[in-house]
């Protein structure tokens, strides 16, 4: 365990001397001793040593090191270059070479408290607690009206297990501050070390006696009866408490927990309930508290709990966005998309500057396909958030889906060129690029577009599937079309979109069997009635020879609404054509 050597009550102020001790030096300490004839005199040395002070103040330490070496050479008995010197070398994290300077510059100096404050430091940062319980020793002889460094003594006896030493100085505290709540923590600590809780117990039922009014001292009993596995006297000293503040939100939670311990599912979420309906009680524990429940959301009552809990965060936060927030990601969670969208709309109408709720939302629209939507509160994020990559693409891919490409390949590159990290978004960028370049009729830039978005997933399916049917479409690359389809209706069996993929390209290859077999499948399995592929099942046909099935597949294409020049033709020469 790491010592605070400057103990409980005292850190800042000792922060700030350990600042101070850097840079004041009293002046009678720069004086050369015992010069001998021809070196250096005591003005030379001084010089010398604020030219040193001046390197240091620069951060030239290495320059600052060497003049302080210097002088040493000429007065080794010169305690503040000592004490200076072996401060740099604590800023290198030098301490074995810091550790004899100050040894000396206190045996030069014992009266001077920063040396020995610095020397502190070096024996804690060696935690060599024995030496360090002497420096406390004599910091008490030098000032013994502070009880920062008694708090730091009796730290240093804890810490070697000497805990009647460290009590005894706990009272010497008492005679300077009185009684104090920090004197009631540390014994309490020492207490437990020495296998006495009822001991500890006593002074803090002491202190509750003196203050019955003052919950502080109860929470502390009871984490002191938790900490000694004793729940029990935890709930008791907590029903105690809460007869005095029914209102404690901390006292409430304290309960869930022992409830929860016992198996008590009910009296815990009681209590849990209580507890978030306290708007003083801290929205952060709260917030963790339901984030507890995430992992366990497989579980249909552990999602009802956390939705509970949220709802009730709304209810005592109301002017907090995270709290709506918070409640829309629960909502979500539970199905509920409407409520979820207007619970995160009243977290952005409160702060509008976070970014992931503005994401919630537009991915909501997304999954309902709601492009308008998309694009107008993706491009409002994108106002406030201009290099979000997700956000570029989902905007880029709404513009797509409304076969405007021309608008989704400004944002399809921006995202491209703001993500580095993500290699799933980037074969997704990279795909949708593909389809806008193809929808431009650039296909140079459509097929390296697709490959790139291979190069980062390899097993990108709607790459595969799409990049194959263009290659079909066009004729080209057959071999590397096949492939690519083949693997997609693999890795996704049943598909109807794939496997009429997979099947025209076959279909291109003039492997026309095996093309009616797989273009069956993907009629089979879609759901709607697609005219493309009536329409391709008619070539296929009329391929292998049956005109009179081709031209009735042609018609049902018609039917189903095709209603491209091909295909009137094809029905008009009864014939396949190009």
């Amino acid at each position: 365990m790491a010592l605070n050597i400057f103990g409980i009550m005292g850190k800042k102020q000792i922060g700030i001397f350990v600042l101070l001790m850097v840079c004041c030096v009293p002046f009678k300490t720069l004086k050369a001793q015992s010069l001998h004839p021809g070196t250096p005199g005591e003005g030379d040395v001084e010089q010398m040593f604020y030219a040193a002070l001046s390197k240091k103040t620069v951060e030239d330490n290495a320059g600052a090191a060497a003049v302080f070496t210097k002088i040493l050479e000429i007065d080794p008995n010169n305690d503040a270059s000592l004490y200076e010197l072996a401060n740099i070398k604590k800023l290198q994290k030098k301490y074995p070479d810091a550790l004899p300077l100050l040894e000396k510059a206190v045996t030069i100096k014992p009266d001077n408290s920063w040396y020995w404050l610095s020397l502190a430091d070096v024996y804690e940062k060696n935690n060599d607690f024995l030496k360090l319980e002497n420096v406390f020793t004599q910091l008490i002889r030098l000032n013994p009206d502070k009880p920062d460094v008694y708090f730091d003594k009796a730290n240093a006896l804890f810490l070697q297990g000497k805990y009647d030493d460290a009590l005894k100085v706990y009272d010497a505290v008492e005679k300077i501050t009185g009684p104090s709540d920090d004197l009631t923590l540390n014994r309490q600590k020492v207490y437990l070390k020495q296998g006495n809780p009822d001991k500890a117990a006593a002074s803090l039922e002491a202190l509750i006696a003196a203050s019955p009014n003052n919950i502080r001292y109860y929470l502390m009993l009871a984490d002191l009866y938790n900490s000694v596995n004793q729940p029990d006297k935890t709930a008791k000293v907590l029903e105690r408490a809460k007869k005095v503040d029914p209102n404690n939100g901390l006292i409430h939670l304290g309960l869930a927990d022992i409830y929860r311990d016992k198996k008590n599912v009910d009296g815990s979420f009681s209590e849990l309930e209580q507890a978030f309906s306290v708007p003083e009680l801290s929205i952060d524990q709260k917030i963790r508290i339901i984030a507890g429940y995430i992992p366990q959301f497989a579980d249909p009552n552990a999602r009802a709990s956390a939705l509970a809990l949220s709802k009730l965060l709304v209810t005592s936060h109301p002017e907090d966005a995270r709290a709506h927030a918070i409640y829309g990601d629960i909502l979500l969670q539970n199905d509920k998309v409407s409520e979820a969208k207007a619970s995160y709309k009243k977290s952005i109408a409160i702060n509008d500057q976070v970014y992931e709720v503005r994401e919630q939302l537009v991915r909501i629209a997304m999954g309902e396909n709601d492009l308008a939507t998309v694009i107008k509160d993706g491009e409002e994020a994108l106002s406030f958030f201009p290099n979000q990559a997700e956000m570029n693409y989902f905007v880029g891919l709404a513009w797509l889906q409304k076969k405007d490409a021309k608008k989704a390949l400004t944002y399809l590159k921006n995202a491209a060129s703001l993500e580095l990290q993500d290699k799933e978004l980037l074969s997704q960028t990279y795909s949708a690029l593909g389809d806008c370049y193809h929808e431009l009729l650039n296909n140079k830039l459509s097929d390296e577009s697709y490959d790139k978005s291979l190069q980062y997933n390899a097993e990108n399916i709607y790459t595969l599937n799409n990049y194959a049917y263009y290659l079909a479409v066009r004729g080209e690359n057959l071999i590397k079309a096949a492939t690519m389809a083949k693997h997609a209706v693999e890795a996704k069996p049943n598909e109807a979109s794939f496997e009429d993929t997979y099947a025209w390209v076959l279909f291109k290859q003039k492997k026309y069997t095996e093309a009616k077999t797989w273009m069956e499948k993907a009629m089979l399995h879609n759901k709607d009635k697609s005219a493309t592929q009536a329409e391709h099942y008619g070539d296929i046909l009329f391929n292998m020879g049956n005109a009179d099935a081709a031209l009735q597949s042609w018609i049902k294409a018609k039917e189903y609404g095709g209603k491209s020049a091909g295909l009137e033709r094809k029905i008009n020469e009864k014939k396949y054509s190009e």
